[in-house]
């Protein structure tokens, strides 16, 4: 069975001021989208599923799903606000969007067979589909859950512009990962690379492996967001800016016994833009690839 690539690219970009998914940063017009679509076709994946706001519907259809109909099936999910469980209200306060699990969660009913989660708006390079796809085309059906994803280096991964947040991992003897933590302000000190939130001040040596939202899942994780989303639900009710991200599920996955996560490892670079002043040094290394 064919993989579906699930692209989430409902993000408001709010430190890049505007919508990166949108930006056409490619020598011909593309976006960073395009090469994640035309990698994912080359590495065997059959159908690509975007989740969006409605408010971009019209613009993404004009502009993006018109480059790939006619190679590929592909389908639209909207994540807004009050897509919730039942018995659940947005609470008036809130603008935030509740996290990247909540954004695959909205997709269940278009997504099927094993799936690869990526963000729209980074570069993974093709080597990263390839691998992806050749785990979750191959992996056997297992008692435990397992899913992957593709771990890249810190130091590879970091802006020149100001702090990004990264989820640092550790794998086991056999490649399952162990932890992940989430470092909110990783960023260039004069002490090195350094994570600088409040109350914590990790140094990092830049090989460590870091979850770049390249995930790798089979259907039945849906279940899981679905229980997992509704306790999210019950402890936050008067938090309006509380998220709900795909690393804290994972973790809780991995912590009690329901789940493994294979790390894949492949030569592939990673680049994305996070602040505007990323752009430049992104359209320079697209005009580069062949």
């Amino acid at each position: 069975m064919n993989p579906t690539l699930l692209i989430l690219a409902a993000g408001m970009g709010s430190r890049y001021g505007g919508l990166k998914q949108l930006d056409q940063m490619g020598p011909n017009g593309e976006t960073i989208m395009d090469y994640s679509v035309k990698y994912a076709l080359e590495s065997g994946y059959g159908k690509v599923v975007f989740v969006i706001r409605r408010s971009m519907e019209a613009d993404f259809k004009k502009y993006v799903m018109s480059r790939y109909e006619d190679k590929i099936p592909v389908q639209c999910v909207f994540q807004e606000l009050d897509m919730l469980p039942e018995g659940f209200s947005v609470h008036p306060e809130r603008k935030k969007p509740y996290g990247t699990a909540h954004a695959i969660l909205v997709a269940k009913e278009a997504v099927k067979e094993p799936f690869t989660v990526i963000n729209a708006d980074d570069f993974y390079g093709r080597e990263a589909f390839e691998v992806m796809a050749d785990f979750l085309k191959k992996a056997p059906a297992t008692e435990l859950p397992t899913y992957s994803m593709v771990g890249y280096r810190l130091d590879k991964t970091l802006s020149e512009h100001g702090t990004v947040s990264r989820g640092v991992c550790s794998t086991d003897e056999q490649g399952f990962l162990k932890t992940i933590v989430e470092n909110r302000k990783i960023g260039y000190t004069e002490n090195g690379i350094e994570n600088n939130e409040e109350n914590l001040h990790n140094l990092f040596k830049g090989d460590e492996p870091v979850s770049m939202n390249f995930w790798g899942f089979t259907p039945d994780f849906f279940d899981c967001l679905n229980g997992l989303f509704v306790e999210f639900l019950n402890e936050n009710q008067d938090n309006i800016t509380a998220e709900f991200p795909i690393p804290n599920v994972v973790s809780y996955l991995m912590n009690n016994g329901k789940a493994r996560v294979k790390v894949l490892h492949s030569n592939a670079e990673w680049f994305g833009v996070t602040y505007q002043e990323d752009r430049p040094a992104v359209v320079a290394r697209l005009a580069e690839l062949k």
